[in-house]
């Protein structure tokens, strides 16, 4: 059988998917030394740094696979590929040339982002970002409700005059509602504006903690609602979304930075004022 030249093949996954499970558990690595020699072709060193970013560019489904076979299969591939390339001696067609140029721009473009989106944040700009987000925020009212659903109008209002009558809402809700919340008594729990149906949600603010509703029509079937609490929604704590101030600030100054280097920049896009848009999809053009 012919070896793959690729790594990712399904050789390498029944390979590790046929380890042994106790071969699959390895010991903590020691600290790597990217500049440390595992092959050499002819003159050219693989080193463990190319080993590094090769497994670092892999589909996430193979970066998990056991240690032995990425090492082998990376290894492997790194042995082939360099062999490949010394072997190769005419010239590089132009859209690999091409390529190659975009990858070394984006890849440089990357590591100025990474450093603008890694670099310190002050604590003030967090909590400044914090109170634009929510300090001057409305607060809104949450509802904690239940309710009794049935068929029909007649049963609707029935169950009104039950409990108005001294009947126990919770006890009428598990006898007679249809609804999934009447073995648990009718209870909805908590809920702000918009996550009931607008009927639902009127008939709910209309209400008065404690009071019940006369016969409200959804198109669920017929309700009766209960309004046992209600309270102010309070905005979260900072500690529960620093995480996300923080992103929203370093994508703000990524953004502003590229901006602020793009227009300081000599650019000149006349060229392309008489280049038609469909050209980008002519790949034959670089053969």
């Amino acid at each position: 059988m012919q070896k793959p030249l690729t790594f990712l093949a399904p050789l390498a996954v029944f390979a590790a998917l046929s380890l042994p499970l106790a071969a699959q558990e390895t010991a903590p690595a020691e600290p790597a030394d990217p500049a440390q020699v595992v092959a050499t072709v002819g003159d050219t060193e693989i080193t463990v740094g190319h080993m590094i970013v090769a497994w670092a560019s892999l589909p996430e489904q193979y970066q998990s696979l056991p240690d032995e076979v990425l090492f082998q299969g990376i290894l492997d591939q790194l042995i082939q590929q360099t062999a490949l390339q010394q072997e190769f001696t005419g010239d590089l067609p132009a859209r690999v040339e091409l390529q190659l140029e975009n990858e070394r721009r984006s890849l440089v473009a990357g590591e100025a982002i990474n450093g603008i989106m890694e670099s310190p944040l002050d604590e003030a700009d967090v909590q400044a970002a914090y109170d634009e987000e929510y300090g001057n925020a409305e607060q809104g009212q949450e509802y904690n409700a239940s309710h009794i659903l049935v068929d029909t109008e007649e049963e609707a209002q029935a169950i009104v005059e039950e409990v108005n009558a001294g009947g126990d809402f919770a006890a009428v809700a598990r006898e007679k509602s249809t609804g999934p919340s009447g073995p648990n008594g009718g209870q909805l729990g908590w809920f702000g504006a918009g996550a009931m149906v607008p009927e639902f949600e009127a008939a709910v603010i209309a209400l008065e903690p404690g009071a019940v509703s006369a016969p409200v029509q959804t198109q669920f079937g017929w309700h009766v609602i209960k309004l046992n609490e209600v309270r102010v929604q309070e905005a979260p704590a900072l500690e529960d979304v620093r995480g996300e101030l923080e992103m929203q600030i370093r994508q703000i100054r990524a953004q502003t930075k590229i901006e602020e280097v793009t227009g300081a920049a000599s650019v000149d896009r006349s060229g392309a004022e008489s280049v038609q848009p469909s050209v980008i999809k002519q790949l034959s053009a670089l053969e």
